[in-house]
């Protein structure tokens, strides 16, 4: 209610006391308190008091065995493993340098910059294992919400992301959909052969292998290979000391002793990952220029590289052998065969037809949002609909998709979905989509009808497709969009540009409960009757709901606690 009350009084000069903000607290007041001293069902009480029980067993059972509990990577699920597997791996310092920047850069980024004193906290290190490889190795995240160079990493990110985004898209995949229809148009132009060999690599901990002092060298050559001299009123100069001290002042915290990284970045930093697109970027050149003069396909996303052949089995494992000593530090693992896995896409070259389908990995787990957990109902809806979106797109044949579904119901059906929910939004999400007057039954049965269906679904942008074209407007506007011939850009430019003060909204959170199914229409009806006829009726109001923790925040504890620190000093 004060953020509202603030956010008011800011943009149309309310007095924090006006009758019109009394009457809307008031009302909110009233509305918590009648939700609140509702009385609960007797399954969600049971529910409530078997969940707590359950995990506070979880955790007297961690503390007693000295274990730590983690999220895994790549498959989500949880992992236990003991304490004495987590080790350091950084080089032990005691002593933390402050940190000066004095630059030529604009007081809007100073103040963006400016690390806040009274928030500013030490960084930490925690571990991700890799269940899904051998040994379990462990994935090294330093995690830093507030440290000094936080602000310093996000405001390089937002520089100069923009730019990688629009100077390297060519050899960017963006995700899944995008890499379909790079093999389409491979396709298309005749290049596709049954002897065509795929190829997949990924580079060995591309984010901890990253020279420092080379990295930050190769992002100056990428900002003057392009002819920024300047980013939005910041000199090459200034940023170049930035990322310098994004790199070598990343000082963290890990059982009671203090680090320092000495080489690569830190996967928790907002900089990091652009920074090795940047290198990486600067290491495929000899690549990228052998592909292109074969007329193959080459595309990176982050570490994850894929290509096609049309040479021997012989010259493609030389052309990838000289790739792997390009560089010291970084080191291919390959995969070559007519049927490979890229990101989430099983792709599969039958005798020179390519056919795709939806990749699971071998570590994953079918888990989903259970639905027996109080989240609001639109997730529920959201995870058939995003599932339903991929199989369809990532599908090239009506049979591989068929076959998804049935992994999808079953994966539904071990979470708790009902069957009749199941059914109806498989029903409502075909006819939306179907072209033509769908049967009883909610499926597709028809190839042509499904080949239509995932033509027009595959045209349409991906969110990450939106999220980049968003990045690049940015750096963009009206008087040089000829710049870009991406119309999905130019929407975005011409969106950002229409804009004004009077169309930003307040945005107000509350902890989702069941019990306050209706809660955000009565919100909406206290707003119209508290400010109707003023000007705050200009402002729209989005209330939205926040989560309630799930069990990695209740059992994940990746930064030590108040008393762990206490226990540790004594």
């Amino acid at each position: 209610m004060s953020k509202v009350a603030v956010d008011l009084n800011h943009r149309h000069g309310i007095p924090l006391k006006a009758l019109e903000i009394k009457h809307f607290c008031t009302d909110l007041e009233t509305i918590f308190n009648e939700r609140y001293t509702s009385t609960l069902s007797y399954l969600d009480i049971y529910r409530i008091r078997k969940d707590i029980k359950f995990i506070h067993s979880i955790k007297r059972k961690l503390r007693k065995t000295d274990s730590i509990i983690r999220v895994t990577d790549k498959s989500g699920i949880f992992h236990i493993g003991s304490t004495l597997d987590y080790d350091e791996k950084y080089k032990d310092i005691n002593l933390l340098n402050n940190l000066r920047t004095k630059q030529q850069i604009t007081q809007w980024q100073h103040t963006k910059m400016m690390p806040d004193k009274n928030k500013i906290q030490l960084a930490y290190l925690y571990f991700i294992p890799k269940p899904h490889k051998t040994g379990t190795p462990l994935r090294p995240i330093v995690s830093g919400m507030n440290t000094p160079t936080t602000k310093i990493s996000k405001m390089l990110d937002r520089l100069i992301r923009p730019l990688f985004d629009q100077y390297v898209k060519q050899t960017t995949i963006i995700d899944g959909v995008h890499l379909i229809r790079q093999l389409d148009k491979y396709v298309s132009l005749g290049l596709l052969k049954p002897s065509t060999h795929l190829c997949t690599f990924d580079i060995t901990d591309l984010y901890t292998m990253l020279p420092q002092e080379e990295s930050i060298a190769i992002l100056k050559q990428f900002l003057i290979r392009f002819n920024h001299t300047h980013v939005r009123g910041m000199s090459i100069n200034a940023i170049e000391s930035l990322a310098r001290i994004v790199l070598t002042e990343n000082v963290f915290i890990y059982g009671n002793k203090y680090y320092r990284q000495i080489k690569g970045g830190a996967m928790g930093s907002p900089f990091t990952l652009t920074l090795a697109n940047i290198f990486m970027w600067h290491w495929e050149q000899k690549l990228v220029e052998k592909q292109k003069a074969s007329n193959e396909l080459y595309g990176r996303y982050i570490d994850d590289i894929f290509l096609t052949s049309n040479d021997s089995i012989e010259s493609l494992h030389d052309m990838l052998e000289n790739a792997n000593n390009y560089h010291l530090n970084i080191k291919l693992t390959r995969e070559v065969g007519s049927c490979v896995s890229f990101l989430d896409v099983q792709i599969n070259n039958q005798d020179g037809n390519i056919t795709t389908s939806v990749y699971h990995k071998e570590a994953s787990e079918p888990y989903i949002v259970p639905f027996k957990s109080d989240h609001p109902r639109h997730i529920f809806e959201n995870i058939i609909t995003t599932s339903l979106l991929r199989a369809i797109r990532y599908s090239s044949t009506l049979q591989a998709f068929n076959h998804e579904i049935r992994a999808l119901k079953l994966m539904l059906i071990y979470n708790s979905y009902p069957s009749r929910y199941i059914y109806h939004y498989l029903k409502k999400f075909f006819q939306q989509l179907s072209a033509t007057s769908i049967s009883i039954l909610p499926m597709i049965h028809d190839e042509n009808e499904y080949v239509l269906l995932r033509s027009k679904l595959l045209s349409k942008p991906t969110p990450s497709e939106h999220a980049r074209a968003s990045r690049i407007a940015t750096t963009l506007d009206n008087k040089h969009q000829n710049i870009s011939v991406d119309p999905l850009v130019h929407a975005k430019v011409h969106k950002s540009d229409n804009i004004t003060t009077f169309t930003c909204p307040i945005i107000v959170h509350y902890t989702h409960e069941s019990r306050y199914a209706h809660y955000k229409s009565t919100i909406h009806n206290a707003w119209f009757e508290s400010f109707y006829r003023t000007p705050v009726m200009m402002t729209k109001l989005i209330v939205g709901s926040r989560n309630n923790p799930n069990l990695t925040k209740e059992l994940v504890r990746h930064n030590p606690s108040k008393h762990e620190k206490r226990k540790k000093k004594q």
